[in-house]
């Protein structure tokens, strides 16, 4: 596990292979001085996935850290995109070209879901169908869109979520690292909160247990390590059919409380 806090976010990251895989091919990375999370499932035979992953997550942490202390205090909303965005395409061609030149690394490739945290703002960049969800105000909704056969399938109708999560064909991704030679990536940008928890996560987690399970552990008052090993700890009791991987990254500071109107009349009057 991996537990590291700034005065602004608190990150936590675990991985588990599951009950079934002999292999983990999930790979999770978090820096606390850039304020980045990341999270890949691999793919490929052999150990491939698992290369394709741990590449992945290693040259955006690496070169993107480079990268914001290049560019220093002063960077912009678009230059931290075009930052991230040339770190996740050179990942993406090192993972191609690593695919094509060594046998047993063939067709390998990867997820990606890399979330950026910047005082009260969120980059969130992602390709497959690896997560990002957010809780607040106890409500939880889910950030990115899976890059999958089944999510084009939903979005054109032939399809109901219920009957995509009984599909044989969960597995298949539209969208992934290390297939060619330029990867199309979905950037997004949010305010962040204080309190606010966001929740990076492989489908081995998002398969096995569903948004209303996942809601109520992100609720519980426990601490964020905890929670982690909840959310992992319940994908196994449910089967553990793949490698589990959750980032947590919970906002720090409080809520302001709001004061109705009438209750501020009152208080002015009293004084």
């Amino acid at each position: 596990m991996i537990h590291r806090s700034t005065s602004h976010y608190e990150f936590v990251a675990q991985t588990d292979a599951g009950r079934v895989r002999a292999n983990n091919e999930d790979a999770i990375g978090v820096d606390d001085v850039s304020g980045l999370a990341l999270l890949a499932d691999g793919m490929g035979g052999y150990n491939a996935g698992e290369v394709a992953s741990a590449m992945a997550v290693d040259y955006v942490n690496t070169h993107l850290a480079r990268l914001l202390q290049e560019l220093g205090t002063d960077v912009t909303p678009t230059e931290l995109r075009i930052a991230l965005d040339m770190c996740i395409n050179g990942a993406n061609r090192n993972i191609l070209e690593a695919a094509l030149t060594s046998p047993q690394n063939l067709g390998m490739g990867t997820t990606l879901v890399v979330g950026l945290f910047r005082s009260d703002r969120l980059l969130l960049a992602h390709v497959g169908d690896s997560r990002c969800y957010r809780l607040r105000d106890g409500a939880l909704q889910q950030l990115t869109r899976d890059h999958s056969w089944l999510q084009e399938q939903i979005d054109a109708g032939l399809l109901t979520p219920q009957q995509a999560q009984n599909s044989e064909y969960g597995n298949l991704v539209t969208r992934a690292l290390g297939v060619e030679t330029m990867v199309q990536i979905d950037f997004n940008e949010f305010p962040v909160e204080p309190q606010d928890l966001y929740i990076l996560c492989s489908d081995g987690l998002t398969n096995m247990i569903g948004d209303d399970d996942l809601a109520a552990l992100a609720k519980a008052p426990a601490p964020l390590t905890e929670k982690a090993e909840r959310m992992i700890q319940l994908a196994n009791a449910m089967g553990g059919r793949d490698n589990i991987s959750v980032v947590l990254v919970q906002a720090a500071g409080e809520k302001q409380k709001i004061i109705k109107p009438s209750l501020m009349s009152r208080l002015l009057r009293s004084h």
